[in-house]
């Protein structure tokens, strides 16, 4: 319902022309949220630049230009606005930026950060390659002195929503399908906004595997660039919290709990401590689970049906002849026994004896090996993680695909192991979405974006982020721009502290929203208010309420 006049009075904000009140929009923007009230920003997310090949993140010396007229700024300051036919020469003596045009002229010796800026196109690092193609970019190119001496690091900073149309194409084929995409999106904005170390003082994450692929505008697709929309603002949750949205290429037709691929990344403890919507989590109903020798064998030894079979990885073979396993365990282990999973420790140079067996200890329900067992002529090694499984036992220099793996051995006459033969499936850790499936469910299967995600992300909800609305500064507005396909979705809202309501502005139009204070957490159909596609819903704290109040919410997509 539209909501009666209300004040939205807050110091220094005026909240009445004459002795007139104003409408909470009106208020809102002469509050000075007009500008972000109908179409607001997404978050501002700092990339990391690499050089080609990602070989470094620091940068001695760099061209920028724009496919368009750029301005370039030291800091705050403007200096100067170039056409498209200009590139700026970037070199660094020290700790100042000396900045050349395309002549080799000196424009300005200055200490930085060094902003391109444009409005007309894109901007570029000339040389650079990313998938065949030349790196442009959105936003904003940031070069920002680097810790050591001489070096800088080239960040691009640019709103979420924009980063994750560079990212999706380049983690999951398009051939996949608006569906599959659509999960990707989520799964992806899931790992930019979790809590996480930065991953330098500078930018938030890198472009490449060590944080999620970004390649940047040139290798944007339409359809990758509709499921990012198609999705915009909606996350995974798990109760309040935003889910770890692990995700691989093949699962190999059974996902695997958390706990038994991951150590603990603080304590380095194995198994970690179980996420409980990471769990193992077949393709189909009636397979049981694979922790037993027999139950692995029969399944990895055959290709039983499953969302990953179009993975040229849904199923392989390796093998070994006895000194091709003997080197490879060999060349392997001692860096594998760094990482704190194999006991007794290897150090370098340090020779294990003649292997005789390797034997499996314990499996997850996926018959992903967590521990094995290499027994040599010279004592006995275990072995965990499914990573250092895979990296310790290379075939041709190459880590096995995956731990999902059953050994087959054979002897001489004299018990020597002379032969191993290992059956297979899938490849990457396996935990949560497999990509290969998440893809054949939404073209082979016909499902729904939140029919994948819920699929392999257990007891999720897709909603808004989680956000706290209160009278404090920078949380007396929570504002939601986000996508929905049918028009539906339910306010969450934890009301502990006994709000009696809320102001908002849905879609432009004013209303108020009542909360039931008998009842801690209230859930409130939004969808008469809402319509198809784009929803911009942003919430106001009314000074009515008081000061020592404050409400937790989120908005769930409904029926999706």
């Amino acid at each position: 319902m539209v909501l009666n006049l209300l004040l939205f009075a807050l110091p220094c904000r005026g909240a009445f022309l004459g002795n007139i009140p104003q409408t909470t929009l009106q208020i809102a923007k002469d509050a000075g949220y007009n500008q972000n009230l109908n179409t607001p920003a997404s978050k501002i997310v700092r990339v990391g630049i690499g050089t080609n090949n990602f070989a470094s993140y620091e940068w001695n010396c760099a061209q920028i230009y724009g496919t368009g007229e750029f301005e370039l700024y030291n800091n705050k300051n403007y200096i100067n606005t170039y056409d498209s036919d200009n590139v700026i020469k970037i070199s660094m003596v020290g700790n100042i930026f000396v900045l050349k045009d395309a002549e080799d002229n000196v424009i300005e010796k200055v200490s930085g950060p060094i902003i391109f800026k444009t409005d007309f196109g894109f901007l570029g690092v000339k040389g650079l390659k990313r998938a065949g193609q030349d790196a442009i970019y959105r936003g904003q190119l940031e070069l920002v002195p680097a810790a050591k001496s001489g070096k800088f690091h080239i960040v691009n900073s640019l709103e979420l929503e924009e980063y994750l149309k560079g990212v999706v194409p380049n983690e999951m084929p398009v051939s996949f399908g608006l569906e599959a995409l659509k999960a990707q999106s989520v799964a992806a904005r899931n790992y930019v906004l979790s809590p996480r170390v930065k991953a330098n003082p500078n930018y938030d994450v890198v472009d490449s595997v060590a944080s999620q692929v970004y390649f940047g505008a040139n290798t944007e697709k339409e359809l990758s660039n509709r499921a990012v929309n198609e999705t915009s603002g909606i996350v995974a949750l798990y109760g309040w919290d935003l889910i770890l949205a692990q995700y691989s290429s093949t699962a190999g037709g059974y996902s695997e709990s958390y706990e038994n691929a991951f150590s603990d990344p603080i304590t380095k403890k194995f198994p970690a401590d179980p996420k409980p919507y990471l769990v193992a989590k077949p393709d189909y109903d009636e397979t049981r689970p694979l922790n037993t020798e027999e139950a692995a064998a029969k399944f990895y030894k055959s290709k039983p049906k499953s969302f990953d079979v179009k993975s040229s990885y849904y199923r392989w073979e390796r093998e070994w002849n006895g000194q091709e396993i003997q080197d490879a365990v060999q060349a392997n282990i001692a860096a594998q026994s760094a990482a704190g999973f194999v006991k007794p420790a290897v150090q370098k140079g340090e020779t294990i004896g003649i292997i005789k067996e390797i034997k499996v200890l314990r499996r997850g329900d996926s018959g992903k090996i967590m521990e094995l067992k290499i027994i040599t002529d010279s004592g006995d090694f275990v072995v965990q993680k499914e990573l250092v499984i895979r990296r310790l036992f290379t075939n041709h220099g190459k880590a096995l695909p995956s731990a999902n793996v059953v050994f087959e051995q054979e002897y001489n006459e004299n018990g020597d192991l002379i032969y191993i033969k290992a059956y297979g499936g899938g490849f990457g850790h396996g935990v949560g979405m497999s990509q290969y499936g998440a893809g054949f469910m939404g073209k082979e299967l016909g499902k729904s974006f939140d029919e994948i995600l819920k699929h392999y992300y257990s007891g999720i909800t897709l909603a808004t982020e989680p956000k706290i609305l209160s009278l404090k500064i920078g949380q007396d507005k929570i504002v939601n721009n986000f996508f929905t396909k049918n028009g539906k979705a339910v306010l969450v809202v934890d009301n502990k502290y006994k709000m009696d309501y809320i102001d908002a502005v849905i879609n432009n139009v004013d209303e108020k929203i009542e909360f039931d204070t008998t009842a801690r957490y209230n859930q409130i159909d939004l969808s008469k208010y809402l319509r198809r596609g784009m929803n911009t819903v942003t919430f106001f704290y009314p000074v009515t309420q008081g000061g020592n109040k404050a409400v937790r919410m989120y908005i769930e997509l409904a029926g999706e």
